[in-house]
């Protein structure tokens, strides 16, 4: 599955680069999208050297680039 796809099914602005803010652990973490796979996400946490899956709309924030 696709970015697209999990844009049209969870309306979240999921794309690769993407940066997010998960706060599921009970603390802030931010991270950029690196995949996409089986509907869902695969992000890289900073200082983290690999991605993990993380559900599209499970404690992500999305955050606005550019101005």
């Amino acid at each position: 599955m696709s970015f697209e796809y999990i844009r049209k099914t969870y309306n979240v602005p999921a794309k690769r680069g993407q940066r997010v803010e998960y706060t599921g652990c009970g603390k802030s973490e931010l991270g950029t999208i690196t995949s996409a796979t089986g509907g869902q996400l695969r992000i890289r946490l900073d200082g983290m050297n690999r991605s993990c899956y993380f559900h599209p709309t499970w404690k992500l924030k999305y955050i606005e680039q550019g101005g």
